[in-house]
């Protein structure tokens, strides 16, 4: 993997930080992708796709929300974390690549929720919430279909906040992660290992990303 570096960037909504891992490949996007409410960039699937992905032509960006990076144990109100996605798009864009937004749990609703506003090329949204468990009548669907560009939803098969036989028809592609819950963690039981679990999810998101062109 090639060598991250961090920047830290000022928003409306406190400092936020940035961990660059550079396409080994002549670049041709940026993938930026931020954690969800319950922890950090250490997810075991940013963890992945930062080590997949920069042989692919894409630069990724991991991004910390500023109540992560104040130490904070829980993530503000959604307003909030859209204004700090928003105050760092400057710098995610600095590159002068397309960029793609994206982040997991909350960190997806993030992603879809401005990407039309913010121009990102596209969103992945990994471990999209759809609801919170045990109350699909509380969907959050409307944010996923409302993205307005290409979308990738990369799903376990057990995540409890939305299996992918849930998700409604709509302008988006889904690829699951079999057995996998919110974290994409696999049941022994199943005979998936976490490493090919991952393996299903980076090369779900790298064939999606190069089709993008």
């Amino acid at each position: 993997m090639s060598r991250p570096r961090t920047q830290n960037v000022t928003t409306d909504a406190g400092e936020a930080r940035i961990t660059w891992v550079p396409a080994t490949t002549a670049p041709r996007l940026v993938l930026a992708v931020s954690h969800g409410a319950g922890g950090g960039i250490e997810a075991r699937d940013l963890k992945a796709l930062a080590a997949a992905l920069p042989a692919h032509g894409v630069t990724v960006a991991l991004v910390e929300q500023p109540w992560r990076v104040a130490g904070k144990k829980l993530a503000p109100a959604p307003k909030t974390l859209d204004t700090g996605w928003r105050g760092l798009w400057p710098a995610l864009a600095a590159p002068g690549l397309p960029v793609v937004a994206g982040g997991r749990s909350a960190g997806a609703r993030v992603a879809c929720r401005t990407a039309a506003e913010l121009g990102a090329a596209a969103v992945l949204a990994l471990s999209f919430p759809l609801h919170p468990p045990g109350k699909p009548e509380k969907s959050r669907a409307d944010e996923l279909l409302g993205t307005g560009v290409p979308t990738l939803v990369v799903q376990g098969g057990n995540d409890p906040f939305g299996r992918p036989e849930e998700f409604p028809p709509g302008a988006y592609e889904l690829a699951e992660v079999p057995y996998g819950d919110h974290g994409f963690a696999v049941p022994k039981k199943s005979g998936l290992t976490e490493a090919q679990a991952m393996e299903v999810l980076t090369g779900a998101v790298t064939g999606w990303l190069t089709s993008l062109g």
